[in-house]
């Protein structure tokens, strides 16, 4: 490589090698997220007609780098760090939590990519812009042979796949015919990478909420998948940096969407009211004690489910930049500041739901019936769920858990 190909990384005077991809700073990115969201709102009838973002909206988040949040530094990525993810996908779901959802989940390129060797890995993702869908739990089978692996199952929430480079599917991998188990843990869990046109996808995505979030089943049978393009979370990465130190990495950025759906429901609310007179009464809503109590009451939840949110992260990043372990503390407020988050941001809108009335029902009048539906939809996620909490007061309590999580 000549002189002028390479750059350097100041914080780790290591030599970048980008991959392809117009340069975009921190700044630049979370800019094009915040003019790209106007157009995002005003085409949230027709990602919900689509139930998947429609091509042209996909290509302008791709454009606006918000798929390349996790790239490496090393490649000409802004690697970012799980507080500033968070504010650009709060950002892009104030406006549709769809948008914001496939964002948080496409960006899981640059942390897959962390976990190939180098040259495999800049060979599959070549652009900083790729995007990445799937599911990691392991309920798919993967059969070792000679060169890699035979992989057979059915897997959903593909979020994102129909504008997708690449697909991850979780399995169980069987050798002879049967699972081989370590010493101590669950059976081997490996995550298998493969182009979306080699799995068969399955219009599934019929829901309440998230509607244009496109996340379809999808399957296989006897897929072949070389050893290069599998890995485990159970691992070490095979890159350097804080981002990548732990397989929770891609959960830290969640919060941004409920976050996002709840400032924007306030803020509607809020603008709404102003205006708004109670019948026969004629009275202005703003005036209403209940109103202003409302209003108040959800300024609280959110503000103390995103300080608490930002808090968590920032505790948990300052160890990681260091190399130290989050303590078992560091790690479960992360946990509980997520699922706090999601569970305040679903009180939120309710409450502003609740606040603004019959109103609130007809989706051209105003946002909020979508945001009550998607903030309904985004709490069943695994993260979201309120269960969680048996898991991480176990770990408090120095105690087995009977759910445990596997990256708490």
């Amino acid at each position: 490589m000549n002189f002028s190909e390479t750059a350097f990384d100041l914080q780790t005077a290591t030599p970048v090698r980008p991959q392809a991809g117009r340069p975009l700073t921190i700044d630049e990115i979370f800019n094009n997220a915040r003019r790209l969201a106007a157009e995002l709102r005003s085409r949230s009838g027709d990602v919900e007609a689509a139930r998947r973002l429609p091509a042209d909206v996909a290509e302008k988040m791709r454009d606006a780098g918000l798929f390349r949040l996790n790239m490496p530094r090393l490649w000409g990525g802004p690697e970012m760090t799980p507080m500033q993810q968070n504010e650009v996908i709060e950002e892009i779901s104030r406006a549709n939590a769809s948008a914001g959802w496939c964002a948080m989940i496409g960006s899981d390129s640059g942390i897959v990519s962390a976990y190939l060797d180098d040259d495999v890995a800049r060979e599959m993702y070549p652009r900083l812009d790729m995007v990445q869908a799937g599911w990691y739990f392991p309920v798919g089978k993967a059969y070792r042979v000679k060169g890699g692996y035979r992989l057979t199952g059915k897997w959903r929430f593909a979020s994102g796949c129909t504008h997708s480079d690449w697909m991850s599917a979780g399995c169980v991998v069987l050798t002879g015919g049967k699972a081989q188990a370590p010493s101590s843990g669950p059976p081997d869990w490996k995550i298998l990478i493969a182009r979306p046109a080699d799995f068969e996808l399955i219009d599934s995505w019929y829901t309440t909420g998230l509607q244009g979030s496109g996340s379809l089943d999808y399957r296989c049978e006897d897929l072949f998948v070389p050893e290069e393009c599998a890995f485990s979370f159970f691992d070490p990465p095979k890159r350097p940096g804080a981002l990548y130190s732990r397989p929770d990495t891609y959960l830290r950025k969640m919060p941004g969407i409920p976050l996002g759906i709840a400032r924007d429901a306030i803020d509607t609310t809020t603008a709404l009211v102003a205006g708004k007179l109670e019948y026969p009464s004629r009275r202005p809503y703003r005036e209403m004690a209940r109103v202003q109590s409302a209003l108040a009451e959800a300024e609280s939840l959110y503000g103390a489910a995103r300080s608490y949110l930002y808090t968590s992260l920032t505790r948990h990043w300052e160890k990681l930049e260091t190399g130290a372990d989050p303590d078992k503390n560091d790690r479960a407020h992360l946990w509980l500041s997520r699922i706090h988050a999601f569970q305040n941001a679903r009180r939120v809108v309710q409450l502003m739901y609740d606040t603004l009335g019959g109103g609130a029902i007809y989706s051209q009048e105003s946002p909020l019936d979508r945001h009550l539906r998607d903030v309904n939809t985004i709490c069943q996620h695994l993260a979201g769920q309120t269960k969680g909490w048996e898991a991480v007061g176990a770990l408090l309590l120095d105690t087995p858990s009977a759910t445990p999580y596997p990256f708490l």
